[in-house]
């Protein structure tokens, strides 16, 4: 199985990041684009290799995944830092108040399998309240993936899979020892051809580092 770990974001600044970890999931693209700048200085200093995802814009979800000059004028930002980062990923978060009716998931749906003509690997996370077995049945459906949280709901049973760990507690909370070897134990347990694992609490960049040390990569 072809495992990566990583972060949400850079918890530290980039340069050390870059020796630790071979994938970042970028989120200044959630809110505001990173700058040409920040943009051209990531990629001159990533090594070879490096992979980057990005966290779709906030106003896909504010939208209700529903296309409009809205979400199409923020994909088309998307896309443009996409292609300077030669990142092929990009991942989009389901708002909490977006509950998994049957308009919300046929909205979702027709949404990922629009949005995988632009970018090859396409994720998005449903919030509290959607089955994570449903939410990898309608994702697979449109070609993508659904992340999940594998401490909470378990492994995917798909051969690709997106984790993200959200802190046992919420985001300001850190993964003590046992939880990091619980996690370990889950992934050396999983039968994915390819899986990746993004931290997104306050300790991320610790936490990440530990998780790689239990899984000896």
């Amino acid at each position: 199985m072809m495992l990566t770990v990583g972060c949400a974001g850079f918890p530290v600044p980039a340069t050390r990041y870059f020796r630790e970890f071979a994938f970042v999931e970028i989120q200044d693209t959630h809110t505001a684009l990173p700058g040409p700048g920040t943009v051209r200085r990531w990629q001159r200093e990533a090594p070879e290799g490096f992979r980057f995802a990005m966290l779709g814009p906030r106003e896909v979800g504010q939208e209700g995944f529903r296309d409009g000059k809205v979400v199409e004028t923020a994909l088309l930002a998307l896309a443009g830092v996409a292609t300077e980062l030669s990142a092929t990923t990009a991942v989009f978060l389901v708002p909490p108040e977006m509950g998994p009716t049957r308009p919300n998931k046929a909205a979702v749906q027709e949404f990922l399998t629009n949005v995988r003509k632009r970018f090859e690997h396409v994720v998005f996370e449903p919030t509290a309240g959607w089955d994570p077995d449903d939410a990898d049945t309608l994702a697979a459906a449109a070609g993508a993936l659904a992340a999940r949280d594998p401490l909470t709901h378990g492994l995917s049973k798909k051969k690709v899979a997106y984790y993200r760990l959200p802190g046992p507690a919420g985001h300001k909370s850190r993964y003590e020892d046992p939880a990091i070897e619980r996690l370990a134990d889950i992934a050396r347990s999983a039968k994915h051809d390819a899986a990746t694992y993004v931290f997104t609490n306050v300790d991320m960049f610790a936490d990440a580092k530990r998780f790689k040390k239990a899984m000896k990569i």
